[in-house]
């Protein structure tokens, strides 16, 4: 008889926003009457840009010629795309970056879970907390995150570093070297960020330390502050500590159509010499058949002039959402943060609540859903998450009915 792989087994409950579902499912057949607000997950509202649509069609309309018709895409992703990649995401902010390093992907969730599989098992891995759950889960299906312990939360393997209001949300160094360091900048889920210096640090741990850095800027267009990097490749000597991962999903929309990207260069190595960037590309060429490329020729029109500044524009509907409920939010009395360089607004939940006391509360009071900040980790207890990537309208009647509580 077969037998499933026990890493499995291990994992707790079940994945976070599955349990939301669940829970929202519940309460509209039992008050079909309702109607309910997400503020939970991260899934945008608008729709795709015009000139990614006129993209997409145009494409369609290739795949119709045979002389125009493409199969297969390459192995590491189509060069028109790499190369506007390269040219816009990197050369642009100073950071050298080939176009044989960029690996195209259906999307920053699968890289992050992927990537760790070319890691020995016996790697320690380092993560903030909060986290998002995917890099903990999918290393604890590896077998590299040891023992699960129900009273604390904490996997035995794993080097959490405590992200709290009293250091900005953002990780100190940890007293115990990591092989393996997951950092999200802006961060998903308490909207914080670090300065390049503080970035820089990291880099230069990492180096020393001989770990290496898996750097998830996801949320990077959302940054407005100065001295806040948009990729980590701003840093002197990261292109041999860090691995970047990149998504189409927040910046431009694509979370139904599904593109991003990995950026692995060729001089990360690791103690034996073997580069990450040739394994990647082994990798990448054995499990993956490449994103359509109808898809990629979508991605490569968010880089034309049209496309820059119509997600431009869609990213700042966005962040206006995340400042009116934040100021909201303030108004009626709460604790606050984040919402200036990301999407995500992390509040304290009220008079001593509970994550998901507070959940509960909220659903049953307002009809407004947002996502438990223990469902990130032990030190996301007595947080709360909400998402500006709803519409303009359920924004604002979101915050309207909180206020009114």
């Amino acid at each position: 008889m077969f037998k499933i792989n026990e890493n499995y087994l291990k994992l707790p409950g079940s994945y976070l926003f599955s349990t939301i579902g669940k829970k929202v499912n519940a309460y509209k057949e039992a008050n079909p009457d309702k109607e309910i607000i997400s503020l939970g997950i991260g899934d945008v509202t608008q729709p795709l840009a015009p000139a990614i649509i006129d993209s997409l069609h145009k494409a369609v309309d290739e795949m119709a010629v045979r002389e125009t018709f493409r199969g297969y895409a390459p192995d590491l992703g189509y060069e028109f795309l790499r190369s506007a990649i390269a040219k816009n995401d990197y050369a642009a902010r100073g950071a050298d970056i080939a176009v044989d390093e960029i690996f195209v992907s259906d999307g920053a969730k699968c890289d992050s879970g992927n990537i760790q599989e070319i890691f020995s098992i016996n790697n320690k891995i380092a993560v903030c907390d909060p986290v998002y759950p995917v890099y903990v889960d999918t290393n604890a299906m590896a077998g590299r995150t040891g023992t699960y312990n129900k009273e604390t939360e904490l996997w035995s393997n794993v080097i959490y570093m405590p992200c709290k209001a009293e250091n900005g949300f953002a990780p100190e160094l940890p007293e115990e070297t990591p092989d393996i360091i997951y950092l999200c900048f802006p961060n998903n889920p308490t909207g914080a960020t670090i300065k390049k210096p503080q970035l820089q640090e990291w880099v230069d741990y990492a180096n020393k330390a001989g770990a290496v850095i898996i750097y998830d800027a996801a949320y990077e267009a959302y940054i407005s502050e100065e001295d806040v990097p948009h990729t980590i490749y701003e840093c002197e000597g990261a292109k041999t500590c860090a691995i970047e991962l990149k998504s189409f999903s927040k910046n431009a929309g694509f979370t139904g159509t599904r593109l991003g990207y990995a950026v692995v260069p060729k001089a990360l190595k690791d103690s034996d010499g073997n580069s990450l960037n040739a394994l990647w590309a082994r990798r990448h060429g054995t499990k993956f058949n490449g994103a359509p490329y109808i898809i990629q020729r979508a991605g490569e029109a968010v880089y034309s002039e049209e496309g820059k500044k119509q997600t431009k524009e869609q990213i700042a509907y966005y962040m206006n959402n995340a400042r009116i409920i934040k100021e909201g939010l303030k108004e009626a009395g709460f604790t606050v943060s984040g919402g200036v360089n990301a999407p995500y607004i992390w509040l304290t939940a009220p008079s001593g609540m509970t994550s998901w006391e507070f959940f509960d509360y909220l659903l049953a009071n307002a009809n407004v859903v947002g996502t438990p900040g223990s469902g990130f980790g032990p030190s996301g207890e007595g947080y709360f998450r909400l998402t500006a990537f709803g519409t303009y309208e359920n924004t604002i009647e979101a915050l309207k009915r909180i206020k009114e509580l």
